[in-house]
C-alpha cells in the first residue's frame, strides 16, 4: 500500500500540486486521471523521488519515503517497476537484454536464474519465443508487452505506469489494460496508472483519483464514475461522443432494470 498525504510542489510561483491525499491499494488497479498538465504527471514523479516535495508524506507500507536515508530510499526504488509512456526500450538491445537489464543491475542472479526470469516475464506479456528481436522488429503493442516484462523482471511489490496506452489503437489497448490488471491481482502489487484514457478508466478502474488544476477533486471507481455529480470530472468524461454514448447506454439499462 502506499498513502500519499497533503502532497504540494511548485515551480516557481506555480502550484501544480495541491495539498493532495490518496491511498493506493495492493492487488487494485489504482488510476491517477484529468486533463493534460492537471498535474498527475507530477505527482508521479513525487512518488518515486525524481522531484522533491515542498510539504506531505509518501508512505510505502509504513515507511515515510521523503524521511527515508539513501539506503532506505534506494531499497524502496528497488522494489518498483516502472512502465514508461514511450517503453524506453534499449534499441541496442534485444528484447531479452531489455527485460534482463533490471535484473543485471540490481541482483546477484546467476546467468541460468536470470534468463529463467526473463522467460517467465516474456510468458506472462505472452512474448514467448521473441527473445532476440530488436525493438525495431516489434510492433507498438509488442514493445509495451516487453517494457511490461521488463517492469515486472525484479518482481516489484509497486508498479509505475505513465499512460500505458499512448499511441495504441483501442483493441491492443484493452490487451494492455488486461494484462495489467491479471499481473497486479496475480502478484497483488500496488499499481498505479497515470492516465487521460477514459477506455482504461471504464475498463480497470478500480480505485481512481480525478486530478483537477493540482488537486484531488474526485474519487471513486469505474462504476460510479458513471454517476457522478461533479461537474468538472463530468466534463472530462464525456469530452468524447463515444463516452457520451457509454453513458446514455449505462443510463437506460439502470432504467430498464427499474421499470
Amino acid at each position: 500500500m502506499i498513502e500519499i498525504k497533503h502532497l504540494n510542489k511548485t515551480f516557481g510561483d506555480r502550484h501544480v500540486v495541491k495539498d493532495v491525499s490518496f491511498t493506493f491499494y495492493p492487488g487494485k488497479t489504482n488510476l491517477i486521471i484529468g486533463e493534460s498538465g492537471c498535474g498527475k504527471t507530477t505527482i508521479l514523479k513525487l512518488m518515486v523521488g525524481l522531484h522533491q516535495l515542498d510539504s506531505g508524506n509518501i508512505i510505502y507500507d509504513g515507511r515515510d519515503f521523503p524521511i527515508l536515508d539513501a539506503v532506505g530510499k534506494q531499497d524502496i526504488r528497488q522494489q518498483i517497476g516502472m512502465l514508461f509512456q514511450a517503453g524506453a526500450l534499449f534499441d541496442s538491445q534485444t528484447v531479452e537484454e531489455n527485460v534482463r537489464f533490471p535484473l543485471d543491475m540490481f541482483t546477484n542472479l546467476s546467468r541460468e536464474e536470470k534468463d529463467e526470469r526473463v522467460n517467465f516475464c516474456l510468458s506472462k506479456v505472452k512474448l514467448e519465443g521473441r527473445n532476440h528481436l530488436y525493438p525495431a522488429e516489434l510492433s507498438g503493442g509488442m514493445k509495451k508487452r516487453a517494457a511490461l516484462a521488463r517492469a515486472i523482471a525484479n518482481n516489484p511489490k509497486y508498479l509505475f505506469c505513465d499512460e500505458p496506452n499512448s499511441g495504441l489503437d483501442p483493441k491492443t489497448s484493452i490487451i494492455i489494460d488486461t494484462l495489467i490488471k491479471d499481473l497486479t491481482e496475480e502478484f497483488n502489487m500496488t499499481t498505479i496508472i497515470i492516465t487521460h484514457d477514459m477506455n482504461s478508466v471504464v475498463e480497470i478502474g478500480e480505485n481512481i483519483m480525478f486530478i483537477y488544476k493540482g488537486e484531488n477533486w474526485w474519487t471513486g471507481n469505474k462504476t460510479n464514475i458513471l454517476q457522478r455529480t461533479n461537474e468538472e470530472l463530468f466534463n472530462f468524461v464525456f469530452a468524447s461522443d463515444f463516452m457520451k454514448s457509454i453513458f446514455t447506454a449505462a443510463n437506460q439499462s439502470i432504467n430498464l432494470h427499474h421499470k
